[in-house]
């Protein structure tokens, strides 16, 4: 007899954190309902549809759930009690840390899940891409904050600086799944921030 309802002891928020990890690990294109639900502790097709409806609503779950968790790395940002130079740094070498971590699957769900294809995708693609956005016009802020405070020359060209720093933000995401290591990924950072204190103020050194 087909088994039709949820395994003894369904635990849904177990559930949507296996989805999350499938999600990141193979992409929403090849997470299949098979593999997914595989990784959701083995939930039945009609389970699986009980409980979160389809595969898009369960991405988009599971990738508020990523952003509520594993995205506060990038909080600093958007801390101003901390200078605009430590905000950067802090939120640069966290992401590191969090993206090199064993205990998950690598890289950053957020910079690597850009779909392919059709009106579906493009939906999908949108999540993501208010996110990387909010990076974006975070780290932008900084840089903002560094030229009107005093820390930054007033002549920086603040697009330049926060596109050169988004752009190593994203980047190491790739650079960790192609296996370069933490260390070398935390040397990029260093150098990076030549840039910003190559900007500095005199009044700020």
């Amino acid at each position: 007899m087909a088994r039709t309802g949820r395994p003894r002891g369904f635990n849904r928020d177990a559930a949507l954190a296996g989805a999350l990890n499938a999600f990141w690990r193979h992409g929403y294109q090849a997470a299949s309902l098979e593999r997914l639900r595989e990784a959701m502790g083995g939930l039945s097709a009609a389970s699986f549809y009980a409980a979160f409806g389809s595969k898009e609503a369960l991405y988009r779950e599971a990738l508020a759930r990523y952003v509520a968790t594993h995205g506060r790395v990038l909080d600093a940002l958007r801390d101003e009690r901390l200078a605009p130079r430590e905000r950067i740094e802090r939120a640069l070498r966290s992401s590191v840390r969090m993206q090199t971590d064993p205990s998950h699957p690598a890289g950053c769900l957020v910079a690597l899940s850009a779909l392919p294809g059709g009106a579906d995708d493009n939906a999908l693609n949108a999540l993501t891409a208010a996110e990387r956005a909010a990076n974006r016009a975070a780290i932008a802020a900084c840089v903002r904050a560094g030229i009107e405070g005093g820390e930054l020359r007033p002549e920086t060209n603040p697009t330049g600086l926060a596109t050169l720093l988004e752009a190593l933000l994203l980047g190491v995401s790739t650079q960790i799944i192609d296996g370069v290591p933490a260390r070398a990924l935390d040397g990029a950072i260093t150098a990076a921030l030549v840039a910003w204190d190559s900007a500095r103020s005199h009044q700020s050194v």
